[in-house]
């Protein structure tokens, strides 16, 4: 990351991964009561923001089938904009490299890279409490990358309990769909009704990499978005013959754990070329962190 006075670029907004996921009821208000794990990665879109003194958010970037007005990382830039009176703006530059429905956390991350990077640049120095607040207002997943940290996540996913990671690498591979979230929350298949578990039993499960993931939980979005999407299907399968793999949130990314960047990066090296992935590292916390009290 570098900055002056007025800017700040290359800041990572990190893709996150669900260790588990577990369904464990639905609220009165409609909302699925969940409980997860969530991982940070070393791995993510990159934004560059430069302060205006006229007051106007823009973004400078297109990204296709996301209108400037669509965007969270834009409404992020209003919403603390309105929430302070700050008299600054901001232009906003997205490198995307997380693709979209995958369950990567893509467009929460940039808004909560957004918050975090103007809370420095406008100089507004909310506390990283009345921050995760307004993170609600955009998105579950949001007050999680405001936090910064490796968290156990209950509620919507907005509860959260910093948590310690082993150091791990990730072979992430993402197949070419776009799995609607909201629509596989709404199928009737769906799991609901899994035993709620504590961080304890987790923490145990972390005591040894034998097996992991499948030393602990499930994510209950997989199966039905397995039988909905051949090709994450087709992933989970390649998968079965070389290491114990996983979906994240509602797909279609699927991720395996290796102790070593080698061993991961050897697996890419079997996949047929047509699919897209990426090795990277787990990330002890936000590279913004220091940005919020």
């Amino acid at each position: 990351m570098s900055s002056t006075h007025d800017s700040l670029r290359n800041c990572l907004a990190p893709a996150k991964l669900n260790l588990f996921l577990h369904i464990t009821g639905r609220r009165p208000d409609g909302y699925h009561s969940l409980q997860t794990v969530f991982q940070l990665l070393d791995w993510g879109d990159m934004l560059h923001f430069k302060r205006r003194d006229n007051g106007i958010v823009t973004r400078k970037t297109l990204v296709p089938g996301v209108p400037e007005a669509d965007d969270l990382a834009v409404r992020a830039a209003r919403l603390l904009q309105k929430h302070t009176g700050s008299r600054f703006g901001v232009e906003l530059e997205i490198d995307k490299h997380l693709p979209m429905g995958a369950g990567l956390g893509g467009g929460s991350s940039d808004a909560a890279t957004t918050l975090l990077a103007l809370n420095r640049l406008w100089g507004v120095d909310l506390s990283r409490e009345i921050l995760q607040n307004l993170a609600l207002q955009l998105g579950a997943d949001v007050p999680f990358f405001v936090s910064g940290q490796n968290a156990f996540a209950e509620g919507v996913g907005e509860a959260l309990q910093a948590v310690v990671l082993p150091k791990r690498f990730f072979l992430v591979v993402t197949p070419s769909v776009h799995v609607p979230t909201a629509a596989i929350f709404s199928e009737k298949a769906l799991t609901r009704d899994t035993k709620v578990a504590t961080m304890t039993d987790f923490l145990a499960a972390q005591k040894s990499d034998t097996n992991w993931p499948d030393s602990f939980g499930r994510n209950d979005m997989q199966a039905v978005v397995a039988r909905k999407y051949a090709e994450v299907a087709q992933v989970l399968e390649w998968f079965s013959n070389l290491a114990p793999a996983r979906m994240t949130g509602s797909g279609a990314s699927v991720f395996a754990a290796f102790p070593s960047r080698a061993e991961a990066e050897m697996a890419q090296a079997k996949l047929p070329a047509s699919w897209k992935s990426v090795v990277t590292s787990s990330l002890e916390r936000h590279p913004l962190f220091a940005f919020a009290s």
